[in-house]
């Protein structure tokens, strides 16, 4: 697709002339690259290159994003300039910080078995694109979006961030291995810059990304505090977030946790093959045209939001629960025969780090998310919280049973399967469950330190459109708002139908609580 390459077509020298980027006032997230960047990069001393295998979920992903799925992205909308140069230092720290962000991945024709190498200095390289390039390629990926529909630039630059996958074919890797983390910068009219960072989903789970943007709010409304004291930050950057390279979370499982025997092994991937067959899906718009991700929003006020939390809460549910469900329903209604009962798979991913041996903290990156799937039956007319307890407690009841640590290996091999042969999936659609949702939402009370360093708003997902789920969830709630990115498959699901169902989805919810 044209407009997949059109970014790429439009990229200036890395190098980054003043020219390129003349900001008339300094944000204070360059402040905070100051603050990040000392004299002496690694302090002098020499870190002995790190080398290691791929655990079996992050091999799954290697070969998940050889179709498109697994490049998170995270965009951030400044109306404050940024100097490119001192950017691209702080974003180097971060990656003496986490080892697994200036990782390189490799890939073994022979043996078909990807590794990472950790190089002894960071080395990201930030991309920049001016005003006018920017408006050329925000003006074709608007004519990309279709009659009827005006999404913002931020928007735009998440979903072609999204399509812009580095990782897709391992052949043409680089002999020195191929970046993990990437970083661009667009300059857009009206004095308004959009940083996307760009990951392998195997190296960054959703709570690396939000650690990520939080050490770099943190540290910036620590630089700004200083500067109204009238002192001066010290060089500490992220150092008290300092880490060691990470084993892959099969390395990690508790003893005993993830016990199965090979019988246990081959009934469960027999029974996970035969009821896939039996789930219902989305009604798909577009079976053989190429796929890419593309973005829905669903955003509920302070009100709505907590009155939806309130009826969670009074039901011993999670918000995930509900969300599911509304899915389910707004979906189900679509279908000519809403009346008969059909089956829709449900994923659910648990951030395990809490629970692993030894326990790691947000700031230990890297991909330690687990998946449980679930199959509900929806009939219409079904009740939104009697689902929503459906949903959540057979999740729930399945982690108390180590589901997701037991299943993780039968889920990736099947994940693996149906990449080689997509033909088990109906249609060939890649598709391996109907929705997925995160156990817990992002919560985000971070409104004021944010419009203090200039950022205006953020979005962060990751793509689908290999295999994967109808639509992907990605919650947030902001500062009492839930905000939550919508991703699905294009053009298998139209942006059409997909608003419109994420329409249907708030009434449920909002319908719900009155």
């Amino acid at each position: 697709m044209e407009l997949l390459n059109e970014a790429q077509r439009a990229k200036v020298s890395t190098s980054c002339p003043e020219s390129a980027i003349s900001p008339p006032e300094q944000s204070p997230l360059s402040h905070l690259s100051q603050t990040m960047s000392g004299k002496n990069h690694n302090d002098g001393q020499r870190v002995e290159p790190i080398s290691r295998p791929a655990g079996n979920t992050e091999h799954s992903w290697c070969r998940a994003l050889s179709q498109g799925t697994g490049v998170a992205v995270l965009t951030l909308q400044l109306s404050q300039a940024i100097e490119i140069p001192i950017f691209q230092q702080a974003l180097r720290k971060l990656q003496d910080a986490h080892p697994i962000l200036r990782s390189k991945l490799h890939y073994n024709p022979s043996k078909k078995a990807f590794s990472f190498t950790t190089p002894a200095t960071s080395h990201i390289q930030v991309q920049s694109f001016d005003a006018s390039t920017t408006s050329h390629l925000l003006k074709n990926l608007s004519e990309k979006c279709g009659n009827g529909f005006s999404i913002s630039p931020l928007h735009m630059i998440q979903e072609n961030e999204l399509n812009n996958n580095a990782w897709a074919n391992p052949y043409n890797f680089p002999g020195s291995g191929m970046d993990v983390f990437l970083a661009s910068v667009y300059e857009l009219p009206g004095s308004k810059w959009i940083i996307a960072l760009r990951f392998h989903t195997g190296v960054c789970d959703r709570t690396t990304a939000v650690t990520l943007l939080r050490e770099l709010m943190e540290l910036a409304g620590d630089r700004l505090e200083e500067e109204a004291k009238g002192g001066e930050k010290p060089d500490e950057g992220p150092i008290k977030y300092q880490e060691k390279m990470q084993q892959g979370i099969e390395d990690l499982i508790p003893s005993g946790k993830a016990k199965k025997t090979l019988w246990a092994h081959g009934i469960d991937v027999l029974e996970y093959s035969v009821n896939s067959l039996r789930l219902t899906n989305l009604k798909f718009k577009d079976v053989k045209w190429p796929r890419f991700s593309e973005v829905a929003r669903l955003r509920m006020n302070p009100h709505e939001t907590n009155q939806i939390l309130v009826g969670c809460k009074l039901r011993g549910i999670k918000l995930c629960g509900a969300l599911a469900a509304a899915a389910l329903i707004a979906a189900h209604s679509s279908r000519s025969s809403p009346d008969q009962r059909k089956k829709y798979g449900v994923l659910t991913l648990t951030d395990c780090r809490s629970i692993l041996d030894p326990p790691l903290s947000p700031h230990n990156f890297g991909f330690y998310h687990a998946a449980i799937l679930n199959s509900h039956a929806v009939k219409g007319g079904d009740n939104l919280w009697d689902l929503a307890s459906r949903c959540y407690l057979a999740f729930d009841n399945a982690k108390k049973c180590n589901k997701h640590f037991s299943d993780m290996a039968d889920l990736n091999f099947l994940l693996c399967r149906a990449i080689e042969n997509p033909s088990l999936t109906a249609s060939s659609s890649l598709r391996t469950s109907f929705i997925s949702v995160f156990e817990e939402p992002v919560i985000d009370n971070s409104n004021q330190i944010q419009k203090g360093v200039g950022l205006d708003d953020y979005l962060g997902c990751a793509s689908i459109h290999g295999a994967g789920p109808s639509i992907a969830f990605f919650d947030t709630i902001r500062d009492g708002k839930l905000d939550c990115l919508c991703v699905y498959p294009s053009p298998l699901h139209s942006r059409a139908q997909m608003e419109e169902l994420v329409e249907k989805m708030k009434a449920v919810l909002v319908d719900a609580t009155y």
